[in-house]
């Protein structure tokens, strides 16, 4: 069991290690199919189940800082910017997020290159995206709850398809287009409905906050007996009278 503890300990070390002393620029080379190899086998080394949980947490933050510096040195580059290969950095955090199971980063990953290749490589046969590329991916979206980036992903996978080319098409084709027509409608009313979900849980925790402040403002006050709050009454009272005295007197002089 030390001995596997011990493989574990330095399988996570040695990743974390490479990843942040070699430049970004590399990940999409072999030396980041090495670096996944590396994630690989810290993931799969821990002796328990706990231990797997915190290498992959750890892994996890460690990919979202890194992938933050990688984006930003990319757009620190003199134009022109190299396109293939910040293209490579997405595919190797797509890959590498997808490993620790960050769902929301891998989707995000995917979807900076699929976005990249559609701007930037329409002209190129092997890299342009193809309509069943932003499908596959929209339904990825949709399945794991991200319907706003599903909803865009079903557009780009419809808009080439014009109404004339609909009429012109088999059947089965037809059945496609309105598969992802309705997928895409269906992305569109959930993220709607998310949308005005959040907002009103976040009216309802203002709310609640609110009248939770209200409650502790009152309940902070002092709560004096009987008692006191008449002899407090006497006492204000004359000062009153003092005051009003006082100033009847200076009146007359």
């Amino acid at each position: 069991m030390v001995a596997v503890a011990d493989e574990y300990e330095d399988a996570l070390s040695l990743f974390a290690s490479r990843l942040l002393s070699h430049p970004c620029t590399t990940f999409g080379d072999g030396e980041g199919d090495h670096h996944l190899r590396l994630l690989q086998a810290a993931l799969s080394a821990g002796p328990d189940v706990p231990a797997l949980l915190h290498t992959r947490s750890a892994a996890r933050r460690l990919l979202q800082d890194r992938a933050k510096e990688a984006f930003s040195a990319a757009q620190a580059q003199a134009p022109p910017l190299d396109h293939a290969r910040i293209l490579a950095v997405a595919d190797f955090f797509a890959r590498a997020f997808a490993l620790v199971a960050d769902v929301q980063s891998c989707l995000a990953m995917r979807y900076e290159a699929l976005l990249l290749r559609h701007t930037k490589f329409s002209d190129n046969h092997h890299l342009k995206v193809s309509r069943e590329e932003w499908s596959t991916f929209a339904k990825d979206a949709l399945h794991d709850g991200f319907y706003n980036i599903a909803s865009k992903a079903f557009a780009y996978a419809t808009a080439h398809t014009h109404r004339s080319q609909l009429d012109s098409t088999n059947s089965i084709e037809k059945d496609k287009i309105n598969d992802m027509t309705g997928l895409q409608n269906l992305a569109k009313s959930l993220s709607a409905k998310h949308s005005v979900q959040s907002e009103s849980a976040e009216y309802m925790k203002r709310r609640n906050s609110g009248v939770h402040e209200k409650y502790n403002l009152q309940s902070g006050k002092p709560k004096l007996p009987g008692s006191s709050m008449y002899m407090l009454g006497i006492k204000t009272r004359n000062i009153k009278k003092l005051l009003h005295s006082r100033e009847r007197n200076l009146g007359d002089i």
